[in-house]
């Protein structure tokens, strides 16, 4: 055969073949979800994917089955997921509890490895509250007054090595305050410590501490978010009041096992992407604390993860890793 026969066989061969093999993909992308998409939450609340997920299946004429599996600080789920079939019928609400363990260096799984990002579902304000009986009304009078009485302030957590725990100790390492932290089995328990005064401080999810503060029983200081919260838009940041390097933002989203077609990916991305913008899934997504994020593909899903454990990476590398594990000083 010639040599420019032979070159124009290879481009038609390649040709012929190039369809038939992302057909499967696609066949499979165009059909999902052909039977039930499980949602696996480890230690955060599953109400989130509950409010997506109804919609979704309401769409997709198709089950989606939230399901907890809250065990080993989150190891249950994340195995559940990793281990699953790579097709995107099972999927992981991930928070930063997966980005911090990974920034400490505690995690038992890799999150660029074992799994591909899928979509963004919200974005979460931490609120720096504390106890009526504190006699500070902004980050200014609290960091005063934490100075002038070194020790007495207690900054409850909702465990060693979460968010409002690092945020405890890093509000202490730039402010050079000595507030004393106070571990709790969870949030509400930790919640319940400051509204009673056990403790003074705490860093508290923006929806209950919406509702602790419109009560009373706390006062709201700031949120950790770059930008205001669109649930306390009266809060300044901490940004705003003085901590430019204080941002902290909470968020919540879907991950899925890795080696899911990107077909399917790109699906599961633009359903989820479409109902989160859906004026009354925005309703209620904020009315149980998660405001509405950017529209990331899936690309942009993994530089969100990435860049989120690099944030928490500066943060633990400022405060020092023992004191957010518990180890010896």
């Amino acid at each position: 055969m010639r040599v420019s026969a032979r070159i124009g066989f290879i481009i038609a061969s390649a040709l012929t073949f190039t369809p038939v093999a992302s057909a499967p993909a696609l066949a499979q992308a165009q059909s999902f979800p052909s039977h039930a998409v499980k949602i696996i939450i480890g230690p955060s609340p599953d109400i989130f994917s509950r409010i997506v997920g109804e919609r979704l299946q309401q769409i997709w004429g198709q089950p989606v089955v939230v399901e907890p599996r809250p065990g080993a600080g989150g190891k249950t789920a994340v195995q559940t997921v990793s281990m699953a079939a790579p097709d995107g019928y099972t999927m992981l609400f991930a928070t930063p509890t997966y980005t911090l363990n990974t920034a400490m260096g505690t995690a038992s799984y890799d999150l660029g490895k074992e799994f591909d990002p899928v979509a963004i579902l919200g974005l979460i304000s931490y609120v720096l509250v504390v106890n009526p009986s504190v006699p500070a009304h902004s980050v200014k009078e609290l960091v005063d007054y934490a100075k002038a009485n070194p020790g007495k302030l207690n900054c409850a957590s909702a465990g060693i090595g979460t968010v409002p725990h690092l945020a405890c100790e890093y509000l202490n390492k730039v402010a050079g305050t000595k507030i004393i932290h106070v571990p709790y089995r969870d949030v509400n328990s930790a919640t319940m410590a400051t509204v009673g005064g056990t403790t003074q401080i705490f860093f508290g999810v923006s929806t209950s501490a919406k509702s602790q503060i419109d009560g009373g029983s706390l006062r709201g200081l700031a949120v950790s978010t770059k930008e205001r919260s669109l649930l306390l838009p009266n809060l300044p940041t901490m940004m705003e009041s003085g901590y430019p390097s204080f941002e902290m933002p909470g968020w919540g989203g879907w991950i899925t096992t890795a080696g899911t077609p990107k077909e399917v990916v790109g699906k599961l991305n633009a359903d989820v992407t479409r109902v989160v913008a859906e004026p009354d899934v925005r309703k209620r997504m904020l009315t149980v604390g998660m405001e509405p994020p950017p529209p990331y593909n899936p690309a942009q899903v993994r530089e969100f993860i990435d860049n989120d454990v690099k944030r928490w990476s500066g943060f633990v590398n400022a405060v020092g890793k023992d004191k957010l594990t518990g180890a010896p000083q």
